[in-house]
Formats: structure tokens, C-alpha cells, sequence
């Protein structure tokens, strides 16, 4: 049964990220270690896209025609590209701080982004060909409310992509003993408890009728940075969609 919780927003979270905001486009500031992410992060979602939809992956604007809905989307560092890769984009985070920011960072850019404040219980939207979340379901109040959201926001025959730190003792030691403790991630960030494992986000997933087709690891080296592999103990992305008999072949 899908869960119902009234809100899946923790206003201390919103809080914490909202003190962030005008920040968060500083590659040396607060955010840097997403700046950092970032560019593993697109990789990712534009070779889900392209094998979600068979594209060609020299195209510029993959997205073009689509709706894509990014969820927790702080001041737009994963918005954006996705506008430059041709979608619709609507996003939404919990902090109106971020929205602030990223409202006008995007009109700097020239970029029509539909930036709205709320949760993804409140959106009373679907039919998205992509919702993207990243980094996001380990700070909310219920997981499940959160996952049967995104499923509730994706169309029959879209695509899904998410990311999460893994509950693992090495994210624990990498994100929070080192991360938080060396000032490179803004502390308070993380809860380790309100980490996922893939087997515990597949089966929320599961429950909301969505089934896993791709998942990746994440690793971080001084040398090499953030980079894609198979190792998912510190950070992993799904690429997601309905459950075979509940979609539509793309």
C-alpha cells in the first residue's frame, strides 16, 4: 500500500539547503563538491537517455519535446543542462531560497525554467517523459511517500533517474567523518542513517510499481575526482521506469 504521508519535507533539511543558496553557483564555495558531480552526473543521464529513447548520442538537444521534471533541484545545477538539452523543464525544491536563486540564475542564462517551492506530494502534475532526483530521497520524511511521488509524476513510457549515497561504512567515512569534518561538504548535510541501499531503494521502488534497469556506482579519487564504475559502496544512479505489463515500450 502506498504510503500517505501529508508531506515528505523536513523543514530542518529545507533550512539547511535554503542557507546554502546563495552559494550554491560557486564552483569554490559551499556547493563545490557538487560542481564537482555534476559533470558525472549528466554523463550518466544523457547515456540513460539516449538508451531509454534509442538516441543518437551527437544530438545536442536530446530532449527536445519533452517534459522532464527535476525533483529537489536546489538552485538548478541539474535544470539547467537539462533545458539546454531541448526539454521542458519543471523543477521544484522544498527551500524557497534555492527557487530565488535559481530563478534568477536561469534568467542570466537566457533559460525558461518552470521553478515552483514545493514537494512532490504538492505538484499535482504527470505525465513527465523524465523526472531526474538527485541527491535527494536521503533527505526527506518518508522515503516511500517520496518514491510513490516521482512514480505517480512519470509517464507510462518515461524515465526515471535517481542518485543517493549508499549506507555503507565507507560513505560514512567519505562523506561525513572526512567530507563534513574537512569542511569540503557543509556539515549537517548528511544523516548516514537516511541513507539507502540499492536493494532497500529497489524494493520502495518495486512498491510504486517502477522496476530498475541500469544502476552505477560512483567513486572519488584525489587523482581522478568523481568518476563512474561498478563499485556502488560509496554513491550509486538508477535509471528507472514502470514495472514490465505497467508501460509502454519507448
Amino acid at each position: 500500500m502506498a504510503s500517505k504521508a501529508a508531506t515528505t519535507i523536513k523543514p530542518d533539511e529545507a533550512a539547511h539547503f535554503g542557507k546554502l543558496a546563495a552559494d550554491w553557483w560557486n564552483p569554490k564555495g559551499s556547493s563545490a563538491m557538487l560542481h564537482k558531480l555534476n559533470p558525472v552526473r549528466l554523463r550518466y543521464v544523457r547515456e540513460a537517455i539516449d538508451a531509454h529513447w534509442r538516441g543518437d548520442a551527437r544530438l545536442m538537444r536530446p530532449l527536445e519535446g519533452k517534459r522532464v521534471l527535476d525533483v529537489g533541484c536546489g538552485a538548478g545545477l541539474l535544470s539547467e543542462p537539462l533545458a539546454r538539452m531541448g526539454a521542458q523543464v519543471i523543477a521544484i525544491d522544498a527551500a524557497p531560497e534555492n527557487i530565488a536563486v535559481a530563478v534568477a540564475h536561469a534568467e542570466k542564462q537566457g533559460l525558461a525554467i518552470d521553478y515552483r517551492v514545493c514537494g512532490i506530494e504538492k505538484l499535482g502534475e504527470n505525465g513527465f517523459d523524465l523526472v531526474t532526483s538527485m541527491e535527494v530521497i536521503e533527505h526527506v520524511a518518508d522515503p516511500q511517500a517520496f518514491v510513490d511521488g516521482l512514480a505517480r509524476a512519470l509517464a507510462p513510457s518515461g524515465l526515471m533517474i535517481l542518485s543517493t549515497p549508499n549506507r555503507t561504512a565507507l560513505s560514512r567515512l567519505a562523506m561525513i567523518t572526512l567530507g563534513e569534518g574537512l569542511g569540503q561538504i557543509p556539515k549537517g548535510t548528511h544523516d548516514w542513517h537516511s541513507f539507502l541501499t540499492p536493494d532497500e531503494l529497489e524494493e520502495m521502488l518495486g512498491k510504486a510499481g517502477l522496476e530498475v534497469t541500469d544502476i552505477r556506482g560512483l567513486s572519488f579519487s584525489i587523482g581522478d575526482g568523481f568518476t563512474l564504475c561498478d563499485n556502488k559502496a560509496l554513491n550509486y544512479l538508477m535509471s528507472v521506469r514502470k514495472a514490465r505489463g505497467d508501460h509502454q515500450a519507448p
